[in-house]
């Protein structure tokens, strides 16, 4: 995928140093101090996160921080656009897999499914998003792409008979994003369901109503 719209402008990576940045301090990997901006951002909200925070629990300061990323505005970027490419790149695998229609929504909810899991954190924070900023409305743009794109695939599936043509496209995508989005309340990694049982009891419960009979 080229270029995406939510860091266009951002410095490459670049490794975080711990105290004020000197080379011969360790230094830190972008994707944990992600991690860390994440896990702030959820617990805190994102508004309320300071980078005077953010050094603190990373340990460094924030003259170290700003050294490499131009604030806690690209930290959100790299952030949402950790969830954002996965989704989208589930979507394109899904066309490159071909088969039904059917089986391609298949394939994007379980598919969903698996990123949720895999970026519980990133995800969780995407959901959160509500367009205050400009970052965060291309966020809820690339958002409102992925469910039309998934609408459509609802559209194709009923066009086929392979899924009831009695419901609306638009509310039966957004209700089976819906059910997905809510595992991030509940779903807990490490427990007794992992990814692959997740995904097949979502595909089940949501299709299992869906297809013709």
């Amino acid at each position: 995928m080229g270029d995406n719209p939510t860091t266009a402008g951002v410095r490459p990576a670049a490794s975080f140093r711990r105290g004020n940045g000197r080379l011969d301090r360790p230094a830190y990997d972008l994707d944990a101090v992600l991690d860390v901006a994440v896990a702030l951002f959820n617990e805190r909200g994102y508004e309320a996160t300071s980078i005077s925070a953010l050094a603190e629990r990373l340990g460094t300061s924030k003259s170290a921080l700003y050294y490499h990323v131009s604030g806690k505005e690209e930290l959100l970027a790299r952030a949402l656009d950790r969830a954002l490419d996965r989704l989208e790149s589930v979507l394109e695998q899904a066309t490159d897999a071909g088969g039904t229609a059917a089986d391609r929504l298949a394939f994007v909810l379980r598919g969903a499914v698996g990123v949720l899991v895999d970026e519980l954190p990133s995800v969780t924070l995407l959901l959160r998003v509500r367009g205050n900023t400009d970052i965060e409305r291309t966020a809820l743009r690339r958002r409102h792409d992925i469910d039309r794109a998934v609408t459509a695939l609802v559209e194709a599936a009923q066009a086929e008979g392979s899924l009831r043509a009695d419901l609306d496209p638009g509310t039966t995508s957004r209700l089976l994003f819906g059910m997905i989005n809510s595992i991030v309340e509940w779903y807990r990694p490490g427990g007794p369901l992992d990814a692959r049982a997740l995904a097949d009891a979502t595909v089940s419960v949501a299709l299992d109503g869906l297809r013709s009979r």
